[in-house]
C-alpha cells in the first residue's frame, strides 16, 4: 500500500516509500526457532488472530506446525523446552502488571496448567536440570508483604510444588543441575553483594564478599558438569569482567576469557557436559572467542550461511541438531535449523517477511567523546538516501531524534530496531548513546554514573548531541529527545534541565519525581533497595531526599518550553501511573501544554500490537508536527487499543479526530 506524505517539507525524501507503522510494529510472522532436547520438534511464537502464541511442528516439517497455547489477549513472547520433550514453559502477567504465572503445556494431553496458581505473586524460574526432566525450581514470593522468594520444587504433569529453600532474607539463589540450593545472595547497605553458603547449622555463612564497585560486574554464572567449579563474571582488580573458573574447594580460580575494553557478554555452553566452549565481548559489535576448538568448524561454517550476526538459540541434548538466528540491522531474522554431522543448515523462516525490499537503513556504531574523556558507544541511523552509507554521514544536517534507552543498567546494542527504522523513514537521523551507567563497558563506566541522574548522565546526551551537530549530521534547532523508562526520565530532564536544546520530547513511562519512584518499588525489589540508595540517592533520609528532589524533574515543571508527549501504562509496577499523572497535573496547573496518552491494559511499555500502533501513531504526528518530517496518518490506528487522552488531545495532527467515538476524555 502506498501512504500519501503529508507534510510538504519532507519533498527530499522523493521515492522514498512510507512504511507502514503496522510493518514495524505488529506482531511477527514467526520467530524464536527452538528445537526440542530430543531433536523430534520444532516450537516457535507465531499470531493466532492477531495474538502471539506458542506453535510446535514436526522438526523437519514446519508448515506442519500447530499452535498449542491459546492466549487471547497479550500475546506469549517468550517460552522454552522442558526436557521431557513433551511440555512447553512459558511466563505470563495480566495486563503487564508483572505479576508472572508459570505455565507448562502438556503437548500430548493439549493440556495448559498453571504451575503458580496464587494470586498477587510474581513466580520466577529458578533453575531447570535434564537430570529431573518433569521437575523444575520456581520461585514464588507468597509469604507476608511478597518482598522474598522461596524456593519450590514443582512437578510438570501434576502441578505439585514442594518447599526446598524458604527465603530468610536473600535477594537470590544460586542452584545446581541435582537442585540443590547452593548460594544465597544478599546486598550490603553500602550496595555490595556477599554469596552466602549453608554453615550446616541451619544457618548461613558468607562465602564470596564483593564490594559495591564491583557488584554489577562480578557474580555467579552457573556450575561445570562436576558441580565443584562455579563459573564466574570477575571484575575484581580490573575494570572489564572475564570469565573465570573457580573451585570450591580450594578457592583457586582460572581465567579463561578476559577483553579490555568490554565486559563478557554470551558464552555457548555444552548441552550436557556444561563447560563454556565460546564466549562473545560487545563493545560496538559482538566478537566471539572460541575456547573449545570442537565448534570451531561449526561457527566458521555458520558464517557462510547468511548475513548478519548468528546466534545458537537452541541445541539437541545429543548436541546433533541447533537452531540459528542471524540477527540484521536493515532486515528481519532469519532461523536456521543446524545439522553438525551433515554440516548444513536448512532455512526454516524468516521473522517478518514483510520487511523484505523496503527501504530500511543500516545502524553505524560511532564512538563519541564525552567531556570527561569518556568513550560513548552510540549507534546512528540516517534517512534513506540522506548521504553516503559507508561514510555515517548526511550530505547535510538532518532533524534528529535522540533515542534513549532504559534501565539505566542497560545497552544499546547493534541489531534491528523498529523505532530506529520508524524514524529514519519519516526523515530523521537517530541517535542512541550508551551514556555512563550503561552495562558491557566495565565498571568504571557503570561506577561513574553513581548519583548522577539528571547530571553527568544527562552530560553524555548533551555531548552527544552537540557532537552530532558538530559532524554536521543534526540540524541544532531539529532536535527531538526520545525515551522509555530512564529514557523517558531523561526526556523529561531534557525538556527541564536543559530547556533550550531539544525541540521536543517524548517520554514513555518515565519517572517524574525520584522520591516518590523509590518510595514505591514492586514489593520483591525491598531486597536491592539498598543499591538504588547508592547508585541513584538515598530516600530515607532528609538530605537525600532534597538531593534526589534536586534530581526530579516535577520540581522543575516551570523550566518547560517545548512539546511534551508522554506515554503511560496503567498497570506499570515499576513507574507507576502516578509518575505520569503528576507531571502533567503539575504542567495543566501552569497551563504549560502537554499531550497525555494512557493505555488502560499495559504496564512497563507496550506490550499489544494494537496499543503499540496506537502510541506510535501520535508520537510520529507529534514529531512532524515540531521535527518537519513526514508521518503515516493517525486515521484507524486507534482501533482496538485501550487508550485514553486525559490531557492534550489537540497536541498532534489528527488526534482529536481520532479520538472521537471511541472514549470521553478522562482525568489523570
Amino acid at each position: 500500500m502506498a501512504w500519501t506524505i503529508t507534510d510538504a517539507r519532507a519533498s527530499e525524501s522523493g521515492a522514498v516509500p512510507l512504511i507502514p507503522r503496522a510493518t514495524l510494529f505488529g506482531n511477527p510472522e514467526r520467530a524464536h526457532a527452538r528445537i526440542s532436547p530430543d531433536g523430534s520438534k520444532l516450537a516457535f511464537l507465531a499470531p493466532v488472530d492477531g495474538v502471539l502464541n506458542v506453535w510446535v511442528a514436526p522438526a523437519d516439517n514446519v508448515e506442519a506446525a500447530k499452535a498449542v497455547t491459546r492466549d487471547t489477549h497479550r500475546g506469549i513472547r517468550s517460552f522454552f523446552w522442558a526436557y521431557t520433550s513433551q511440555h512447553i514453559l512459558y511466563t505470563q502477567d495480566k495486563d503487564g502488571d508483572e505479576d508472572f504465572h508459570v505455565y507448562s503445556v502438556n503437548l500430548a494431553a493439549d493440556e495448559i496448567k498453571d504451575l503458580t496458581p496464587i494470586e498477587k505473586i510474581r513466580a520466577r524460574i529458578e533453575g531447570v536440570s535434564e537430570k529431573f526432566p518433569e521437575e523444575i525450581l520456581v520461585g514464588i514470593n507468597d509469604r507476608g508483604e511478597r518482598q522474598l522468594h522461596d524456593v519450590y520444587r514443582v512437578n510438570l504433569v501434576t502441578g505439585d510444588r514442594r518447599l526446598i529453600q524458604e527465603n530468610p532474607g536473600f535477594a537470590g539463589f544460586v542452584s545446581d543441575d541435582d537442585y540443590r540450593v547452593r548460594f544465597g545472595i544478599t546486598f550490603t547497605l553500602e550496595a555490595g553483594q556477599v554469596y552466602v553458603v549453608p554453615d550446616g547449622e541451619q544457618g548461613w555463612k558468607p562465602f564470596l564478599e564483593i564490594g559495591a564497585e564491583d557488584a554489577m560486574t562480578t557474580g555467579a554464572v552457573g556450575f561445570d558438569k562436576s558441580l565443584e567449579n562455579l563459573y564466574l563474571l570477575d571484575s575484581r582488580g580490573r575494570n572489564t569482567s572475564a570469565l573465570k573458573l573457580l573451585n570450591l574447594a580450594s578457592d583457586e580460580a582460572k581465567l579463561l576469557a578476559e577483553n579490555d575494553r568490554a565486559d563478557l557478554s554470551g558464552a555457548i555452553v555444552h548441552p550436557t557436559e556444561k563447560h563454556v566452549q565460546a564466549v562473545s565481548f560487545t563493545y560496538d559489535r559482538r566478537q566471539w572467542q572460541i575456547l573449545d576448538e570442537s565448534i570451531r568448524a561449526d561457527l566458521d561454517y555458520l558464517k557462510t550461511v547468511a548475513d548478519g550476526e548468528a546466534e545458537i538459540t537452541s541445541r539437541t541434548l545429543d548436541d546433533r541438531r541447533w537452531t540459528v538466528a542471524y540477527v540484521m540491522d536493515n532486515g528481519p531474522t532469519r532461523f536456521y535449523l543446524y545439522d553438525r554431522e551433515a554440516r548444513q543448515a536448512k532455512y526454516l523462516f524468516t521473522s517478518n517477511p514483510k520487511l523484505e525490499n523496503l527501504p530500511l537503513v543500516n545502524m553505524h556504531p560511532v564512538i563519541i567523546p564525552a567531556r570527561d574523556g569518556l568513550e560513548l558507544v552510540s549507534y546512528l541511523s540516517l534517512p534513506p538516501g540522506s548521504g553516503a552509507a559507508e561514510a555515517a554521514r548526511p550530505v547535510k544536517p538532518q532533524p534528529m531524534v535522540l533515542l534513549v534507552h532504559g534501565g539505566p543498567w542497560a545497552r544499546d546494542s547493534w541489531g534491528f530496531d523498529a523505532q530506529h527504522q520508524l524514524l529514519a523513514n519519516r526523515g530523521y537521523a537517530v541517535l542512541s548513546v550508551n551514556y555512563r551507567g550503561s552495562t558491557g563497558f566495565g565498571k568504571n563506566f557503570i561506577n561513574a554514573a553513581n548519583r548522577q541522574w539528571a547530571a553527568q548522565m544527562h552530560d553524555d546526551l548533551i555531548d552527544a548531541v552537540n557532537w552530532a551537530v558538530a559532524q554536521g549530521i543534526a540540524q541544532r534547532d531539529k532536535i527531538a529527545i526520545m525515551g522509555g523508562s530512564y529514557g523517558g526520565y531523561a526526556t523529561l530532564v531534557g525538556l527541564t534541565f536543559t530547556p533550550d536544546v531539544f525541540t521536543c520530547g517524548v517520554s514513555i513511562v518515565g519517572p517524574s519525581n525520584l522520591v516518590t519512584l523509590l518510595d514505591n518499588p514492586p514489593p520483591y525489589w525491598m531486597p536491592i533497595m539498598s543499591v538504588m540508595k547508592v547508585r541513584v540517592g538515598d530516600y530515607t533520609t532528609d538530605e537525600g531526599r532534597k538531593f534526589l528532589e534536586s534530581r526530579s524533574p516535577l520540581f522543575f515543571v516551570d523550566r518547560i518550553r517545548r512539546p511534551l508527549l508522554i506515554g503511560q501504562g496503567q498497570h506499570d509496577p515499576r513507574v507507576k501511573q502516578a509518575e505520569s499523572d503528576q507531571i502533567v497535573a503539575a504542567m495543566n496547573a501552569k497551563q504549560i501544554p502537554v499531550t497525555y496518552l494512557l493505555f488502560t491494559d499495559e504496564g512497563h511499555g507496550f506490550a499489544r500490537p494494537q496499543n503499540r500502533f496506537a502510541f506510535y501513531a501520535v508520537a510520529e504526528a507529534f514529531l512532524s508536527e515540531h521535527l518537519g518530517g513526514r508521518y503515516e496518518p493517525i486515521s484507524d490506528a486507534f482501533r482496538d487499543a485501550a487508550l485514553q487522552v486525559p490531557s492534550g488531545q489537540d497536541g498532534a495532527p489528527g488526534l482529536a479526530e481520532a479520538l472521537q467515538g471511541i472514549q470521553p476524555a478522562a482525568k489523570p
